[in-house]
């Protein structure tokens, strides 16, 4: 019997039959085939090729599944990734470069879980060395991710020009010191540097001034702060860092007016941190001067870490300066005062520095010059209290104001231009030309007895004690 074999299912249908089991229907081009020995062998055939065609078909479909699947299973993970990311905050740590690498890997290792069943296996299994070349396909497409370098240090030179014009000359009358800004209407500076005044001028890098009131004083701690009445916002400040992370040995600057001579750098190190009865203070090299006083001390990155206050100068010590930890200054703004202590910091550094030791000529030189010099203001001082009397008559008869500012003597007003706040009556001019010149002459005597003083190497801080004590004490003798 004729037969066609049909192309879809491969059955063999009589040749009178138009359409197979199937639903197949029979093409034009359909070859009819004896239902013979031959024609059974030619249709067995024609059936296997087909059915090969139809099995590679299945195959290539199922290849293509897995792979969709597995492209899929990347996409979940990846979503997973970044919605945790944007949902963690800011806070959560930036995964490391392992983390990201690891992240990556979906495409490789998805094969090797425990996926949903499939029919049957791929008919193209991946190879080791196929899912070598996939690890490094994907660790490939991970960025590099180089560290952060640290940041240099700027230059010196860079940081000084960034405080300069924070750092500002306080004047008082004759006499001058330093101060600078730690906010657009603040300054700091010394108590010896604006002691007995109720306002200074100040003079800014540029040589513009400034009248500015004297708000707080701290004498224990020889810190003052003055106030300016309108405040610049544009007016560069210092940072205030603290003394207790300074270490010995680290580069320290300090910036001021030495001699008068405004916009002045010197350099040095930390020569140690010491605690000096209630005050820190910090040791340094750095020259200090007459001047000086009131000025910051700053650190390599431009922080304030003290406030110089004094600095030693004699045939036996070189090097020796001190300024106050700039803690105190912070925790005064603060409203916080050091308890248990009223002494200064000179005195009581004076006082450690007077601990047992061996005597040495030097010592014996330096006692004697103190003994002289302690006389010497005992005969000044009575000439002062005498000069005393005499103005008390001269302010009853000649003067019609008000004496601003506390002095030991009230006289020592006529050294400051601001504190005599009033004018002298018509006809008393001779007078007070006559007790200027004898006030004049007491503070030239004293001033030769300092130098001399100086010279023998008596201790700076002696001397401001005793000059305390014989009623000779004023910011002007040492500025």
């Amino acid at each position: 019997m004729s037969v066609w074999v049909c192309p879809a299912c491969g059955r063999r249908v009589p040749q009178k039959v138009q359409n197979c089991r199937c639903g197949a229907v029979r093409p034009d081009d359909v070859v009819s085939t004896a239902d013979g020995a031959d024609g059974g062998q030619a249709g067995l055939t024609d059936r296997r090729r087909t059915l090969a065609t139809t099995d590679d078909a299945r195959s290539e479909a199922r290849s293509m599944l897995t792979t969709i699947r597995s492209a899929v299973f990347v996409s979940i993970v990846l979503f997973g990734v970044v919605a945790g990311w944007r949902f963690s905050g800011r806070d959560q740590p930036t995964p490391a470069p392992s983390a990201v690498v690891a992240a990556s890997r979906p495409v490789v290792t998805a094969p090797l879980m425990r996926a949903p069943a499939v029919s049957e296996p791929s008919s193209t299994p991946v190879s080791p060395a196929d899912r070598s070349v996939s690890v490094a396909t994907n660790e490939s497409r991970v960025p590099a991710v180089t560290p952060a370098a640290a940041p240099s240090p700027a230059a010196l030179e860079d940081v000084i020009s960034r405080a300069m014009p924070a750092v500002v000359r306080v004047e008082t009358g004759g006499a001058y010191g330093t101060g600078f800004f730690v906010s657009p209407d603040t300054i700091l500076t010394n108590v010896h540097v604006v002691q007995g005044n109720v306002s200074v001028t100040i003079r800014r890098p540029d040589g513009t001034t400034e009248a500015a009131r004297v708000d707080a004083t701290a004498p224990e701690l020889d810190i003052a702060v003055v106030r300016v009445g309108r405040a610049d916002p544009n007016q560069p400040t210092l940072t205030m860092g603290s003394a207790m992370r300074a270490r010995a040995g680290q580069e320290v600057v300090a910036l001021g007016t030495p001699l008068g001579l405004q916009n002045t750098v010197t350099r040095g190190i930390v020569s140690a941190v010491r605690q000096v009865g209630n005050v820190t203070l910090v040791q340094t090299d750095a020259a200090i001067n007459p001047g000086n006083s009131g000025g910051p001390l700053l650190d390599r990155s431009g922080e304030v870490i003290g406030i110089t206050t004094m600095g030693m100068r004699s045939s036996v010590a070189q090097g020796l300066s001190f300024a106050v930890a700039i803690d105190h200054a912070s925790a005064l703004l603060a409203g916080k005062r050091p308890s248990g202590g009223s002494s200064t910091p000179i005195a009581n550094l004076n006082d450690a520095m007077k601990a047992p030791r061996t005597t040495s000529e030097s010592d014996a030189v330096r006692a004697q010059a103190t003994r002289g010099y302690e006389q010497a203001l005992g005969q000044i001082s009575r000439q002062a209290d005498s000069l005393d009397d005499y103005w008390r008559s001269f302010k009853r008869a000649c003067y019609e104001g008000r004496i601003a500012g506390n002095f030991d003597h009230d006289w020592f007003a006529i050294f400051e231009p601001r504190a005599m706040q009033g004018a002298v009556s018509s006809g008393c001019g001779t007078t007070y030309a006559q007790v200027r010149a004898r006030a004049e002459s007491i503070r030239d005597e004293v001033l030769a007895l300092e130098e001399a003083a100086r010279r023998a190497d008596v201790y700076p801080g002696t001397r401001r004690e005793l000059r305390q004590k014989y009623r000779l004490d004023y910011s002007g003798w040492d500025r």
